[in-house]
């Protein structure tokens, strides 16, 4: 597998760490406390046989710039960060796609920064706390997951675990949101690896509990494609459906086979979805 480029850009919020790879109008693709190397990611992959991949490293993440303040770990700060890396490359306007934590990345680029938006693919996610009010999600506390994926979240935040515990905690992690799990091996067999951000995802843990843009949905006027896993335990159904009924824009498309990560369980004809949104957004251009 063709290794990610890395580049250093210096903008005017500071230095981020990006990561390029394919040919083909831009898009920009990040998650709000993963950590990011040469490898890549595997939503990213899902983009590169049509697009030029920026693939961000976030504050506190990798060379990127350190956070001064607290608040400049929040979801809006990082989109003007992203605002920032888009204007050095000197892109008008690129795609923005982000799975999980990375589509509310999306949500709030499309609230506040349609303008420099082609589309925006938004996967798995929710654009408000989701936790809460929602038993089939294994973070409330009366699935019965819970405590084990609490458990896990915690244990991969040490810096001191070794390659080989630290990724069998990572398979356990990502079983509980496959909808077949054993498919696992098959699903994730690629050299692919990435870190998680301790104080990224500290920070997100807290803004969670206050976070609620559904009223704001309506700003959102680029063109803008929601999917979602039938079973997805982590940002159930009914959150992309509440985007969907929010965005003026918006069409969703539900992968009946699928929990969180439909652009691998399903990866051909999440392809094939991604090609008729790309051709409907040419037509209408």
């Amino acid at each position: 597998m063709t290794m990610w480029e890395k580049r250093l850009l210096n903008t005017a919020r500071g230095v981020f760490e990006v990561f390029t790879k394919g040919e083909g109008p831009p898009i920009c693709v990040t998650h709000h406390y993963s950590e990011f190397n040469e490898t890549g990611d595997y939503f990213a992959e899902a983009f590169t046989g049509s697009h030029k991949v920026f693939l961000v490293n976030l504050r506190e993440t990798g060379q990127s710039e350190k956070a001064k303040e607290a608040y400049q770990l929040s979801m809006l700060e990082t989109i003007f960060d992203l605002e920032a890396i888009r204007e050095v490359l000197g892109f008008v306007k690129w795609g923005f796609a982000g799975h999980s934590t990375g589509g509310m990345l999306g949500v709030i680029y499309g609230i506040y920064f349609s303008r420099s938006l082609e589309f925006n693919v938004i996967v798995g996610a929710a654009a408000r706390e989701y936790t809460t009010f929602s038993k089939e999600s294994i973070y409330h506390s009366e699935h019965r997951d819970y405590q084990r994926m609490q458990d896990l979240n915690e244990m991969l935040k040490r810096p001191d675990l070794s390659v080989e515990k630290r990724n069998e905690l990572k398979a356990e992690r990502i079983k509980f949101s496959l909808f077949a799990p054993e498919r696992y091996e098959e699903i994730f067999s690629r050299n692919i690896s990435k870190g998680m951000s301790a104080i990224r995802m500290n920070f997100f843990s807290r803004e969670l509990q206050i976070f609620d843009v559904t009223r704001k949905l309506a700003f959102i006027s680029a063109p803008t494609l929601i999917i979602c896993g039938r079973y997805d335990v982590q940002c159930p159904l009914m959150y992309s459906e509440e985007m969907h009924e929010g965005i003026p824009a918006s069409k969703l498309v539900v992968f009946e086979n699928s929990n969180h990560y439909p652009f691998l369980e399903e990866a051909e004809r999440f392809a094939e979805v991604m090609d008729v949104f790309l051709k409907e957004i040419d037509l209408q251009g």
